[in-house]
């Protein structure tokens, strides 16, 4: 599934063909994805401006000229594809799946420069949907979701906060998204290894009795927004073959520290340990047992 820093490089590669341009014609091919499309979807869409993209947690958010926001997100295989005259590319195509097939186009947007924009989904994980815009944050998916790991709402302090009394392992309180909004299994694995904590300690071992942070909250806030910030620099790495607007691939998977990389050498100079995988909530945790304390 895509993560934080893939969704950010797809926002980008989407937000200079569609912001500022009107929806045309928008082709709906059936009555629903994960869920079902709301009612009048294309009807709704069609006529209206995109006047911003942005991005909440791992969903795309199109401010439209109607008041309406509409919130896609991509699940385990939805991509877009932008067709421009005779040239395509895609903003991310996924590194652990297949080429996309025509089959799976559910969506293609028309847009008023003669663009097309088209949304295809193998699983159909994804979803689209339409909500109010005036009361959106109040709205599921967006009620109780937790900070932005990118920004400057994290921080050790905030760690502290969100952090204290907890006995949950690390690596769940991390992805927890009503915690911290749009971590996933990756970037945790590589943010615990940078900053030297092991994935199985209690969350609340980073808060003292008093309740302030300690060093190693401070050195996870760090640790959390640089995998990220480097991550988002290099295109992301749940992706293969992917192509930014200026046909950049994303290499992030090329700077793996940790993760999938079960079995090799730690990278942190002078520990002699193995990266090792242990299994938490369903999910591979990637870790060096020596200096991931």
């Amino acid at each position: 599934m895509p993560e934080l820093p893939e969704v950010e490089t797809v926002r980008r590669g989407l937000e200079p063909v569609l912001v500022g341009r009107r929806l045309v014609r928008v082709e709906q091919r059936r009555p629903d994805l994960r869920f079902r499309f709301p009612e009048r979807f294309a009807e709704r869409l069609e006529g209206t401006s995109v006047e911003a993209l942005r991005r909440r947690a791992k969903y795309l958010l199109a401010d439209l000229s109607s008041g309406e926001v509409l919130v896609m997100h991509l699940g385990m295989s939805g991509r877009f594809r932008v067709e421009t005259g005779r040239e395509a590319a895609e903003p991310g195509a996924f590194y652990y799946d297949s080429p996309p097939a025509p089959a799976h186009d559910h969506v293609v947007f028309w847009l008023s420069d003669g663009a097309r924009v088209t949304y295809n989904d193998a699983r159909r994980f994804g979803f689209m949907s339409l909500y109010d815009g005036a009361t959106i944050e109040a709205s599921p998916p967006f009620a109780g979701m937790g900070i932005e790991p990118l920004g400057t709402e994290l921080s050790g302090d905030a760690l502290a906060d969100l952090f204290r009394g907890k006995r949950t392992p690390l690596k769940a309180a991390l992805l927890d998204q009503r915690l911290v909004a749009g971590l996933g299994n990756i970037y945790v694995c590589e943010a615990l290894f940078r900053a030297r904590l092991s994935p199985e300690a209690p969350a609340g071992s980073l808060v003292t009795a008093s309740g302030r942070p300690k060093a190693k909250a401070h050195a996870l806030s760090e640790a959390i927004k640089a995998v990220l910030e480097e991550a988002v620099a290099h295109g992301g790495s749940t992706l293969r073959d992917h192509a930014q607007v200026d046909g950049t691939a994303g290499a992030m998977q090329e700077r793996f520290r940790v993760y999938d990389r079960e079995g090799e050498p730690c990278m942190t100079p002078g520990c002699r340990g193995v990266i090792g995988r242990i299994v938490q909530s369903g999910r591979s945790t990637f870790h060096c047992p020596l200096c991931q304390r």
